[in-house]
C-alpha cells in the first residue's frame, strides 16, 4: 500500500442550502473545526500524495481556512455536478500515476480504516474502479447497487431511474470511489448532462467503465461512516457521534 501512488481529490465546491447558511457547506464546524479538515486528515493518514480539494462557492474562505495546509485547489465554478467537479481537477492529475480516491467534503465520519480496505480491495483486484457502499433499511434517495452474478458491480441506478424492483435493493452508492488514474482520465470527458437536472454524475463514469467490460467493484462499509452532512441536525447527530469516539 505505502509504494502505491494515491491523489484523494474532495468535492468542496457546494454551498450547503439547506444548513441555513451562506457558509461554504465544508466549512461549518464539527466539536470546533471544519468538516473538510477532517477529511484532509484522514487522506493524510492513509498516505495521500496528493490533494486537491475541488472549491467553488465563497473559494477564498475555504482557501483561508486551509491555508496551513500543503493541498493543490482546483475550482468548480459554475457546479454542474459530481462528475463536473472531478473534470475540474483534472488537470492536477494530468501527470498522475495511481489511485485517485474520491472523497465528499462533508463527509467527516469516515475511517481511514475503511478506506484502506477500499484501496487494498481496489489494487489487489486491479479494478478500474472501486466504488464504497453501504446498507441500509432506509435506501431512500440513494442510488442503488446493482451487482452481476458474481458480485461486481454492474450498475448505479439513481433512484428516480429505478424500477420498484431495483428500489428493493438495500446496497447504497455512498458517493465514494477510487478510479484507476488512466481510467478516469479516458472516460471522465465522455459523459454528458442529458439528465433532467442538466448536471454531469459521476456515476456515469462508473457506468462506461463497466460498458467497457472492464472490471468495477464494491466494497461495503458502513453507513454511520458514509454520512454526509447536509442539515444543522446531522451536523448535530456527527457531534453525538464523535463525543461518543465511534
Amino acid at each position: 500500500m505505502h509504494d502505491h501512488k494515491l491523489a484523494v481529490l474532495i468535492m468542496a465546491a457546494g454551498k450547503g442550502t439547506r444548513m441555513k447558511s451562506d457558509l461554504p457547506k465544508v466549512l461549518h464546524k464539527l466539536s470546533g473545526r471544519p468538516l473538510i479538515q477532517y477529511v484532509i486528515d484522514i487522506a493524510r493518514k492513509i498516505n495521500a500524495s496528493l490533494i486537491v480539494p475541488i472549491i467553488g462557492h465563497k473559494k477564498d474562505l475555504v482557501i483561508e481556512a486551509l491555508s496551513h495546509e500543503k493541498v493543490t485547489f482546483a475550482v468548480q465554478e459554475p457546479q454542474l455536478g459530481t462528475g463536473h467537479a472531478i473534470m475540474c481537477a483534472l488537470p492536477e492529475i494530468d501527470e498522475f500515476d495511481g489511485s485517485v480516491l474520491i472523497l465528499s467534503g462533508d463527509v467527516p465520519l469516515i475511517k481511514a480504516e475503511t478506506l484502506g480496505n477500499l484501496l487494498k480491495h481496489h489494487i489487489s483486484t486491479n479494478a478500474a474502479a472501486t466504488v464504497l457502499t453501504a446498507i441500509t433499511e432506509t435506501p431512500q434517495g440513494y442510488g442503488r447497487i446493482v451487482r452481476n452474478n458474481v458480485g461486481h458491480l454492474e450498475a448505479i441506478v439513481e433512484e428516480r431511474d429505478a424500477a420498484d424492483e431495483i428500489r428493493k435493493i438495500q446496497e447504497i452508492n455512498s458517493g465514494i470511489y477510487v478510479f484507476n488514474a488512466a481510467d478516469l482520465r479516458r472516460v471522465l470527458p465522455l459523459i454528458s448532462d442529458h439528465n433532467d437536472q442538466k448536471e454531469y454524475y459521476l456515476t456515469d463514469a462508473v457506468r462506461l467503465l463497466t460498458n467497457e467490460g472492464k472490471l468495477v467493484g464494491a466494497v461495503v462499509g458502513a453507513m454511520t461512516e458514509a454520512m454526509g452532512i447536509n442539515t444543522v441536525n446531522e451536523l448535530k447527530a456527527a457531534e453525538k457521534t464523535i463525543n461518543a469516539g465511534t
